[in-house]
């Protein structure tokens, strides 16, 4: 028969749940031996003094000092018992009471190591216990979050890759089966369907690899003259910006950060890539300036795009998110580059953020100085 009740799993047998059953039971053990220590010890010693002032009234006699003190000896004895018992009792209630969180805790760590998410934990007292829960409640959050991201991502990849691997797999099978000819037309189809695959891989890639240096990443930051960094890429852009008809402007202060120059290189090729994609306005601004506090550098690149609702700026850095649900190739790309830029700016212990006014976007990200 199953106990009942909270606490029934602590009376089955020692080999289903041995720690549970030693803390507890060790627990109001070695308190109940202390609690009947000091009371037998103050029991005694007002029992002795009791008895030595009967003794010295000058009409006791000796007989009547004997039995004064058997007396007293019995009632210490009774009164010492049921003062443990007591205590013991109290003390189980107590100890079942501070354990019960770390029961809930045990359980839930349980379901955790064994694959399923448990539901956060009540924290009713705000002690170290409660401290605790609450670390364990976010660790599981946590836990949920990055599973759910893992699934999103490899959904997100099977997608990129079936289309462009079924466009190419029909046309080399109706090629191959004489169906269609091949013309120049469809080679560069085929180049195309070939070439966002390359792209995709080569993101991934790139995100792994930066993953892969967060170890190895400080021994290669350096400080840097941000500001000829950020010129040197408006400088590669300069031409593609002038073919599609966007003019550029760029106001940087001069500052020596820390950081690694590739991987900043790689934020700002990024981000500027973006702006030649989905640029709707015709022209983008980048600017750079210290911070209030001189701490950081913050660089800000502005410019007219799709809108984006509110409720999406915080998943705009997401792998593989994109504004276009009907995640359209022509309007929207792998979905890699931002989560990419978040990636390697929080290794070069700065932020990212987007500020949105209608159209108007301002994607910025902070670099410390040196």
């Amino acid at each position: 028969m199953k106990p009942s009740g909270e606490w029934g799993i602590a009376l089955l047998p020692f080999k289903h749940n041995p720690i549970r059953i030693n803390v507890m039971w060790k627990l109001i053990i070695i308190n109940v031996a202390v609690i009947g220590i000091a009371i037998w010890l103050a029991g005694v010693s007002v029992k002795d003094y009791a008895c030595l002032l009967f003794s010295n009234y000058p009409s006791v006699s000796p007989e009547d000092s004997i039995a004064f003190t058997q007396t007293m000896q019995a009632f210490l004895i009774k009164a010492s018992l049921l003062a443990v018992v007591i205590a013991g009792v109290f003390h189980f209630y107590f100890v079942k009471k501070l354990l019960l969180p770390l029961k809930k805790l045990s359980d839930a760590t349980r379901q955790l190591a064994q694959g399923e998410m448990p539901e956060p934990l009540s924290v009713q007292i705000r002690d170290e216990i409660g401290q605790l829960t609450e670390d364990f409640n976010h660790l599981s959050l946590r836990l949920r979050q990055v599973d759910e991201l893992r699934k999103k991502m490899l959904s997100d990849i099977a997608h990129e890759l079936r289309t462009p691997l079924t466009n190419i797999n029909g046309y080399l099978e109706a090629l191959s089966t004489g169906i269609i000819q091949g013309s120049k037309e469809m080679y560069e189809s085929l180049h195309e369907e070939s070439i966002r695959i390359t792209r995709l891989v080569e993101q991934l890639h790139q995100l792994n690899v930066w993953q892969a240096k967060k170890i190895s990443n400080e021994q290669e930051k350096k400080v840097l003259p941000i500001h000829k960094v950020i010129e040197s890429c408006i400088d590669h852009f300069a031409l593609q910006f002038k073919d599609r008809g966007i003019s550029l402007q760029y106001d940087t202060e001069s500052a020596r950060v820390f950081g690694d120059e590739d991987g900043l290189i790689q934020v700002l090729y990024n981000l500027l890539t973006n702006v030649l994609q989905y640029d709707q306005g015709g022209w983008v601004t980048i600017e750079g300036k210290l911070n209030d506090a001189h701490t950081d550098y913050q660089i800000i690149v502005t410019n007219i795009g799709q809108p984006i609702p509110d409720e999406q700026t915080s998943l705009i850095f997401e792998r593989f998110y994109r504004l276009d649900s009907s995640r359209s190739r022509d309007t929207g790309g792998s979905g890699l580059g931002l989560s990419l830029v978040k990636e390697i700016v929080e290794q070069q212990g700065g932020k990212t953020g987007l500020h949105s006014e209608g159209n108007e976007h301002s994607f910025w990200f902070t670099v410390p100085l040196q």
